[in-house]
């Protein structure tokens, strides 16, 4: 696990973002001001959704190695227990206000929250239930 006092300045990028900003997609822009001069953190989902995204694109191997540099540029947040049960609080919490919350968005938001640091996406809609999340959007 991450020592949130060493994310400082931190913030967790949400999948979005993080695939804007690799396909040089003109939506990367708004972020770019945000993500200068921070430690970016990315949740082990972001980066297990990335490979998913590979896989049903079909990519050959020079993308995928070129994925691989992209994501050296984050600190990997792996789980753990601690993460594991800021996630139930998260999607139980997300539920209990009638906005029910995606459970790779939930690792993602979990991930945030644990570390006590910003979450940066495209679709702060995505985290209206989570309660305590700190939303940077472009």
């Amino acid at each position: 696990m991450i020592d949130p006092a060493q994310v400082r300045r931190g913030l967790v990028v949400d999948t979005d973002v993080v695939s804007y900003v690799f396909r040089g997609d003109t939506r990367a822009a708004s972020f770019n001001p945000i993500l200068d001069n921070q430690t970016l953190v990315v949740s082990f989902m972001t980066v297990a959704e990335l490979d998913r995204w590979a896989l049903s694109r079909d990519w050959g191997p020079t993308r995928i190695a070129a994925l691989e540099r992209y994501l050296r540029r984050f600190v990997l947040q792996p789980f753990d227990r601690d993460l594991c049960r800021r996630w139930a609080e998260v999607m139980d919490g997300a539920r209990r206000q009638g906005r029910p919350i995606q459970t790779a968005d939930a690792w993602i938001a979990a991930t945030a929250l644990l570390l006590g640091v910003p979450l940066v996406t495209h679709n702060p809609s995505d985290y209206g239930g989570v309660t305590g999340l700190t939303i940077f959007s472009g």
